[in-house]
């Protein structure tokens, strides 16, 4: 009877508990599981206790550096050990584990008993406060955008003219209108100037406006686009196709900070900010007398380049994230994310549409996909290729692909160099630490096998 009790009273003390704790026997098959266990990984305690504990968290830890084991086998305590765990719906969650050993009285070892503290809310702050990978919109965990994001708020407040270089789709507006947001001008209007498809013709009165009588049908003044930016920012989109006569009145703008709008022989001040954008290198279009060079210095005061997609993939999975969220709130779906082999097809693609191919294939998913996660078969017919609806794409065993198999050589070459040190291994690699952790957990590549 007192036995019984005191079982209740320590599942009730378990319950109350805010972190996960489980217990497993020395066969790790898991014996009890609290509620917290349960909210955190999605699995009842009914379907987790008889499972081995490998089984039901599937962690980044359970195959190389199980905590479990390690307290079983040396008999310390572990405190506070980082890990990710897949929960039952597949997301990841970041969480902190401590483990310690279950003795009888006479000190026979009964098991193990771990505690895990789920870190996701903790992890999405420091996200926030930091702005790790996302700011203004703009996504990105690479080193080329994290040294990007340290510069923009410091380019934003100067007044200085700004000028983004990058390929078709990377983001290049964003850039600019985060510069925009985060300047002294964010009150005041930001106005796009397409050159791209202006005709030269009438790229004077669209900028600059015109006054009554400037032309026949000048019934009455209007203003232009420098008038309706007025203590704002102009972005001129595609500034390489700008006609050389063009050029000319854009310079005077930049180097005078006044304009005459058509048919008016009174100038007026121009109270605005330049930020110009461009998916050509114009220091090249200069050397091959396309674009004046004294317009050019005054452009690249300040000069930004943004590295295609394929340059960053580990910003890949991230945009991914984005994109899932911004289209279940436009949507109204609860696409969680996409699958194993999509995410595989999305990582090895080059996307010469950049960022924007990235985002419409989210969205062609979206109209396909009834189900939580985007496949394979919910994707274009050209990038399915010769890979099964829904099956996997090859990545394990020895099936997997040359190019597979090169890749797995190198990490390991370059480990044994490193002596398994993460943090080398990724700098001479050029990837960042998180992707060679997931590179390395594909191949099932522990670095503690490389150090001495």
């Amino acid at each position: 009877m007192n036995r019984a009790r005191g079982e209740r009273d320590y599942e009730t003390i378990l319950d109350c508990i805010a972190d996960g704790v489980f217990t497993v026997d020395s066969e790790w098959r898991i014996t009890s599981f609290n509620r917290a266990a349960e909210r955190i990984t999605g699995v009842p305690a009914a379907d987790a206790i008889g499972r081995t504990c490998s089984e039901v968290f599937r962690a980044d830890i359970c195959d190389h550096g199980c905590a479990i084991r390690r307290t079983l086998r040396t008999g310390k305590d572990v405190i506070d050990q980082p890990a990710r765990i897949l929960d039952r719906d597949g997301r990841s969650h970041p969480i902190s584990i401590s483990t310690a050993v279950l003795r009888e009285p006479h000190g026979v070892v009964l098991g193990a008993v771990e505690t895990f503290r789920d870190l996701s809310q903790l992890e999405q702050l420091r996200r926030e406060i930091k702005g790790q990978y996302v700011f203004e919109d703009i996504v990105g965990r690479s080193e080329a955008f994290q040294r990007i994001f340290s510069l923009l708020p410091d380019i934003a407040a100067s007044e200085s003219t700004v000028l983004i270089e990058g390929p078709s789709g990377s983001g290049k507006e964003l850039i600019a209108r985060a510069v925009h947001h985060l300047s002294p001008r964010k009150d005041h209007p930001c106005v796009v100037v397409n050159c791209g498809t202006l005709p030269p013709s009438l790229f004077e009165s669209e900028l600059f406006g015109y006054v009554k009588g400037a032309f026949t049908d000048a019934q009455t003044d209007k203003p232009g686009r420098i008038a309706a930016a007025h203590g704002g920012t102009v972005f001129f989109d595609e500034i390489s196709e700008l006609p050389l006569e063009t050029q000319v009145k854009l310079l005077r703008l930049l180097q005078e900070r006044e304009y005459e709008p058509l048919g008016s022989m009174k100038p007026r001040k121009a109270d605005v900010r330049v930020v110009a954008a461009t998916n050509k290198r114009l220091f090249e279009l200069v050397s091959k007398e396309r674009f004046r060079d004294d317009l050019y210095f005054r452009l690249a005061v300040v000069r930004m380049t943004i590295p295609p997609l394929r340059e960053r993939r580990e910003d890949v999975p991230h945009l991914v994230e984005h994109f899932i969220k911004r289209y279940n709130a436009k949507r109204g779906k609860q696409i969680e994310g996409v699958t194993p082999a999509v995410m595989e097809l999305f990582m090895r693609h080059d996307f010469p549409g950049n960022v924007r191919e990235l985002e419409n294939l989210i969205e062609y998913g979206f109209v396909l996909c009834h189900r939580n996660r985007i496949d394979i078969r919910h994707l274009p017919e050209e990038y399915q290729g010769s890979h099964p609806a829904g099956g996997p794409l090859p990545f394990a065993g020895s099936g997997r692909s040359p190019l597979l198999r090169a890749e797995e050589d190198t990490i390991r070459s370059v480990l044994q160099e490193n002596r398994g040190h993460l943090g080398k291994t990724a700098k001479q690699l050029g990837i960042s630490r998180t992707t060679l952790w997931r590179r390395m957990t594909a191949f099932d590549l522990d670095a503690s096998e490389f150090r001495d």
